[in-house]
Parts: structure tokens; C-alpha cells; sequence
């Protein structure tokens, strides 16, 4: 039975997703490049793209916590989303480099947020067919693909000056695309009486997170820097834009299927082999890199170090963190991967490609990688799906 017909609002959660990936669509491969247009130096650039990342730490355990006392949680989404919105107007007439920081921190400290509470949301509304998360977020990365086509085509033929419009369009989609109707998540206390730190300090779980830290801060080089890498290897947008399209349509693929490999396979097994494959493609990535049709290849194994390894942590995080802790489980594992992970990631990748270029970064990050699959094959033996 597909999801329409029984009764869950499928596009309307799938609409939310699309253009909020739509946006990331844009940031990640085109923003860095804008901020260098701007007269921003590498390491400047690292930083303010940390900046992105911090806001990650802090602001889904805040308003994980507010979701979970004040039970409001559609509602924090859109607050978010029209606040993330309203900030973002501020690029338009700053030029300094602590003026953007500012910016960058207020804008993304709301726009980062919304998200882990609107995956409770997602879950809830899908009534139990949890498994078919990745069928209502691979709309997500459709909307990444077409943005990075799209705006790779056009700043190409005209000017990188024209993304902070585009963002900002898409921004207003989000906002829009949160006011639709949708039903609240109850919240219920645990069956077990577990606390919240009592679950964290587990050891699956103790080890789930730390996987996830050193995945976020390997992929440092390839949010901050794969696109002004690829620039200096004599890449144009339009040919960048497709090669971050191809990495996402892979994760595309993969989603579709998803829901039967979480029934067929360990949460331990498809967390440790997507680690492999992590390592595998950093270091790829520079030997590969003077060869579209090779780096082409590279950009497939995408699949797994985000979208295999995505779908994976969402359905550890709701089996571990039942009940009353969803939100807060949520936005730990956002805050501590892709908050502490990637801003110490894009921090360290700014450096790295100031002192060795991008060959070196990609280096550091597939080192970075590879010591999580110990973690993944030791940490984990009791983390199988209940």
C-alpha cells in the first residue's frame, strides 16, 4: 500500500523536505565560492563556514529540549523557518567579515534547528511505517539535485552574485511549506523509566555518536572546499554543480530502497561498511581529481557516507530514544555530528587547505574516517533494531 493511501500526508512532509535540502543545495557547493567572491581568504572562509556548523550544537538541543516540555513542536518549525528567513535578508548589504559571522550565526542558528524537530514530526506522522522515512526524505534530495543543476548552470552564465537571491527565495518556500497542516507528535513518557543521560551513557550509544562526529568532521573538506578544489583542478560550475547532482541522485537511488535493507541488515553492519566507503572516497578524491569520469565514480559512493549512514542513524536514534526523549535524542545526534562534527571539520579542512591545499585536506579527512569502522565494529554489537 503506498503512503497516500493510507492516510499519511505524504507531500506535504516530502514538500518541507524538498526545499529545505534545496537550500543546503545551494549553501554547500556555491556558498564558499560566493564568500571568496566576496575577498574572503581560505581560512576566513573555514571559519565562516564553521560558523554554520556551530549553530548546529547549540540550537537543536535548545529547542530539542523547549519541543519536549512545551510540546509545540510545528510550531517552533515555522517560527524557525520565517526567523531563518528574516535573518538571511541581512547578506544583502553587509561586507565585513565579522558582519557576516553575525549573520551567518543568526540566520543558521534558526535555520539549523527546525529540522530535528520536523523529523519527530515526520515520524509520528507516518503511524508506524517508520521504515518508510526514506521514501518521504529522498524528496530532500531531489530538491538538492535540481538547485545544484539549476543554480550551477545559471552562475555559470552570469554572475555567483546571484545566490544570496536565489537562497532567499528558497528560504521563503521552507517557511511556506511548514504552515501546512499536520499532526502534532504526543508526547508519552518511557515505558522503562529511563532518563535521558541514562540512555546516552550506553555504550552503543556513547559509540553511535562518536561515529557520527568523526563522519560530520570528515566531510569538512568537501562542504567547505570541493567546490573551489575542483575550480582550481580547472573545473567549471555548471560541471561542479552536476558532479555534486550525481553524488545525490546515488543517495536518490538508495533511499528508494532503504527501508528493505534496515529490515534485512544490522544497524552495526550498515553503519560499519558505510565508514569503509567514507574512507575510501576522501582518499579518493585527490588521486582521482585531474578525471571527471573518475571523480564521477567517487561521487557515487555518496549513497552511503550520507544517505545509507543518514537513514541508519534516524532509525537508531527513535529505537533508542523512545518516547519523551525523541526530540532530544534528534538533536543530539544532529548537534554532535553535524554541529560539533562539522564545524571542527571546516575549521580544520580551512587550515589544512591553507597549508597543503585540498589534497591534503581530503587526505586528513579519509585518516579521519577510518578510525570510526573500529568504533562502528566494536561499539555497536548490542545496537541491533528491536
Amino acid at each position: 500500500m503506498s503512503l497516500v493511501r493510507a492516510g499519511i500526508p505524504y507531500w506535504r512532509l516530502s514538500a518541507f523536505y524538498f526545499f529545505y535540502y534545496a537550500l543546503l543545495g545551494g549553501l554547500a557547493p556555491y556558498w564558499a565560492v560566493y564568500l571568496r567572491e566576496q575577498q574572503f581568504g581560505p581560512t576566513e572562509i573555514g571559519q565562516l563556514m564553521a560558523i554554520l556548523m556551530v549553530t548546529r550544537l547549540l540550537a537543536p538541543n535548545l529547542w530539542g529540549w523547549l519541543g519536549d516540555v512545551a510540546h509545540c513542536r510545528l510550531a517552533m518549525v515555522r517560527v524557525g523557518s520565517f526567523l531563518a528567513c528574516l535573518f538571511f535578508l541581512g547578506f544583502f548589504w553587509v561586507e565585513s567579515f565579522w558582519a557576516y559571522g553575525a549573520f551567518m550565526a543568526l540566520f543558521s542558528f534558526f535555520w539549523t534547528a527546525v529540522l530535528p524537530q520536523f523529523e519527530v514530526v515526520t515520524l509520528h506522522n507516518l503511524a508506524g511505517q517508520r521504515e518508510r522515512y526514506s521514501q518521504v526524505r529522498v524528496w530532500g534530495s531531489v530538491g538538492f539535485i535540481l538547485t545544484v543543476t539549476g543554480l550551477g548552470l545559471m552562475l555559470e552564465h552570469l554572475s555567483v552574485r546571484w545566490l544570496p537571491v536565489s537562497l532567499l527565495i528558497v528560504l521563503g518556500l521552507i517557511w511556506l511549506t511548514s504552515m501546512q497542516p499536520l499532526t502534532e507528535p504526543k508526547i508519552t513518557r518511557q515505558q522503562d523509566g529511563q532518563g535521558f543521560l541514562a540512555i546516552v551513557r550506553q555504550r552503543p550509544v556513547l559509540a553511535f555518536f562518536a561515529i557520527n562526529f568523526l563522519l560530520q568532521l570528515s566531510h569538512g573538506p568537501y562542504y567547505t572546499f570541493y567546490s573551489l578544489y575542483l575550480q582550481s583542478a580547472g573545473y567549471g560550475l555548471d560541471v561542479i554543480g552536476l558532479l555534486w547532482c550525481l553524488g545525490v541522485l546515488a543517495e536518490v537511488v538508495l533511499f528508494m530502497f532503504m527501508h528493505r535493507l534496515l529490515v534485512r541488515f544490522s544497524l552495526r553492519a550498515i553503519i560499519g561498511w558505510s565508514m569503509v566507503l567514507t574512507a575510501a572516497r576522501w582518499l579518493l578524491v585527490p588521486a582521482w581529481l585531474d578525471s571527471f569520469w573518475l571523480m564521477a565514480l567517487v561521487q557515487l559512493l555518496h549513497a552511503f557516507t550520507f544517505g545509507a549512514m543518514h537513514a541508519a542513524s534516524i532509525e537508531f536514534v527513535h529505537t533508542r530514544f523512545a518516547g519523551a526523549h525523541q526530540g532530544q535524542g534528534q538533536a543530539l545526534y544532529s548537534s554532535l555530528g553535524f554541529g560539533a562534527g562539522g564545524s571542527a571539520g571546516a575549521l580544520l579542512s580551512g587550515l589544512l587547505y591553507e597549508m597543503g591545499g585540498g589534497a591534503l585536506a581530503f587526505v586528513a579527512a579519509g585518516l579521519a574516517s577510518a578510525v570510526a569502522i573500529p568504533l562502528a565494529y566494536w561499539g555497536l554489537r548490542e545496537s541491533r533494531r528491536r
